[in-house]
């Protein structure tokens, strides 16, 4: 761990501060701190900011609810720039997005879980005709459960021929049936990440094997 007297502030005291989602790694905004702010932020472990319009501080979510708890908070290599890990309760933009960052300027937004997710969960709320995954949805929970128990046993075979390709791709598959699936029963992303750090997967099932020895 550095020392806060390391970072360099520039001539007014101010030092900027990149804030990603600490799950998704998505850019939620950019904001600065000053040394009051960053020490606010440190003590309740909640995102604090130095406004530059206003002219004072303001801790993020304290009027609107969305709260960003820190994770971590990183220094650059020249120790005058900060990226600030969180998990937040809400949208980090004062326009409803979920970041700042949401006008597009040039080349296509990558890939991500929770863009599929949204993708999966518009089909649910908007069906459209001739969508199969609206199709899953009319069907219910049982034709769900059925998809996912088939795409499990399409990975398994994959994996037992050692195919490298076809495993991918059945996972892939197994994968967008498990977010449908998840949907259908209200289970989150966050859900499931944070079952994932409750425990250490691979000590468990260690020792599970042990104990049925």
């Amino acid at each position: 761990m550095i020392d806060i007297n390391k970072l360099k502030f520039d001539e007014k005291g101010l030092i900027p501060a990149i804030v990603t989602d600490a799950r998704s790694n998505e850019v939620l905004t950019l904001a600065y701190m000053n040394r009051e702010s960053l020490e606010i932020s440190l003590e309740k472990k909640l995102t604090c900011f130095f406004s530059r319009s206003r002219n004072e501080l303001w801790l993020k979510g304290e009027t609107s609810g969305n709260f960003q708890h820190i994770v971590s908070i990183t220094a650059d290599c020249d120790y005058d720039a900060l990226l600030v890990k969180v998990n937040k309760d809400g949208p980090a933009c004062h326009t409803g997005e979920e970041s700042c960052f949401h006008n597009p300027l040039f080349g296509q937004e990558p890939f991500s879980l929770d863009g599929l997710v949204k993708l999966i969960e518009g089909r649910k709320t908007e069906k459209k005709e001739g969508s199969y995954t609206t199709y899953l949805f009319e069907k219910g929970l049982d034709k769900i459960l059925k998809k996912v128990g088939e795409e499990a046993t399409e990975v398994i075979i994959a994996g037992k021929a050692e195919d490298k390709k076809e495993t991918v791709y059945e996972i892939a598959d197994l994968t967008y049936h498990v977010l449908v699936l998840m949907i259908q029963m209200g289970i989150s992303l966050d859900d499931i990440y944070d079952e994932l750090a409750s425990r250490h997967v691979i000590d468990k099932k260690i020792k599970q094997e042990k104990m049925t020895q």
